[in-house]
């Protein structure tokens, strides 16, 4: 009779494990993909149900599990392409709007590109120098530049240029010729140089002076000091607010709209986190008995300077993004 440690290990070692131990990356690749954590997570799931299922298929002759499983997967995202509108920032869609103008409606979420924590597709205990650089591929403006590009072209695109698959591997992937993705590729790479994004800095949780910036960006935020939080912005900086295509560019427009905020953020709370490896903060609003979510702020920086600020404004979502990312439903 075998023991139950043996039936354990079994199962460890099972292809079930096998296949879950590919989520995490996965969840990377379809966000790529998708622009939208959530809709990441739901293709991951699919693909690992139709892995699962289809096993008896798996050909290890043809290539690996790995390359297997993200064919399944590209072909769940592919899928779920097929009638979607593109996701967005709302420098992508509309152009700076002028301090005072009005926010206007609310876009639906469906146009916009979703926030991801790091915690969902970076292993915890990696080399931190591959982590920081690995964090330059999930930024905002790059998940956002990706969606510009056709689904094949896109999924071209990530498999050679950020997970580093070679040209061949590619293309039994997609089930076409090398010269194919070569081609692919290079189209890819020429549309994404033309909307090349801004230029921000790898955020290094162990970088001094990026800590000291964030340190005094909290304190002059949640004590709503406008002149100390306009100090610390580029002179160029953005700062927008999905689902709202309004936003804006340079110090004093903004200093404008946070002298004038009816709703100032004194006695707000920031907790950190980390989002699309950017420096990031669930922001509480004071409320009856404690401090309730109100948006999810990601902050890009460069140098001593921080060059954007993007307000995933969580009472307008129909997905709430405080679980995702772990963070408390309430404060004391």
């Amino acid at each position: 009779m075998r023991s139950p440690a043996t039936d354990g290990r079994r199962r460890a070692d099972g292809p079930e494990a096998r296949l879950e131990g590919f989520r995490g990356e996965l969840i990377g690749y379809c966000y790529r993909m998708l622009g939208s954590a959530f809709e990441a997570e739901d293709a991951v799931q699919e693909t690992l149900v139709r892995a699962w299922r289809g096993l008896d298929r798996f050909d290890a002759a043809r290539g690996s599990l790995r390359t297997w499983v993200y064919a399944i997967a590209t072909n769940v995202c592919l899928d779920m392409l097929r009638s979607a509108q593109r996701r967005a920032l709302a420098m992508d869609l509309a152009p700076a709007a002028h301090p005072g103008a009005d926010i206007g409606l609310p876009l639906p979420d469906s146009a916009w590109v979703q926030p991801i924590p790091d915690s969902l597709i970076f292993p915890l205990g990696g080399d931190p120098a591959d982590l920081v650089a690995r964090r330059e591929t999930v930024r905002l403006a790059f998940i956002a530049a990706l969606q510009r590009l056709p689904p094949r072209q896109r999924a071209t695109l990530i498999l050679r240029d950020v997970l580093c698959w070679k040209a061949d591997e590619v293309a039994r992937l997609l089930d076409t010729t090398v010269a194919s993705v070569t081609s692919a590729l290079q189209r890819a790479r020429s549309t994404l140089k033309a909307v090349e994004p801004p230029a921000a800095d790898p955020y290094d949780p162990a970088d001094r002076v990026q800590r000291d910036l964030l340190d005094r960006y909290c304190d002059a935020f949640e004590r709503h000091d406008v002149d100390a939080l306009v100090s610390l912005l580029h002179k160029d900086a953005t700062t927008s607010m999905p689902p709202f295509l309004w936003w804006l560019r340079g110090r004093t427009g903004i200093r404008e709209v946070l002298s004038a905020a009816e709703l100032p953020c004194a006695d707000a709370r920031l907790v950190p986190t980390v989002a699309n490896g950017s420096p990031a903060f669930g922001q509480y609003w004071p409320s009856e008995g404690g401090y309730r979510p109100f948006a999810l702020l990601i902050v890009e920086v460069s140098g001593d300077v921080i060059t954007s600020c993007t307000t995933y404004l969580e009472t307008a979502r129909p997905f709430p993004l405080f679980p995702l990312f772990g963070l408390p439903a309430e404060l004391p």
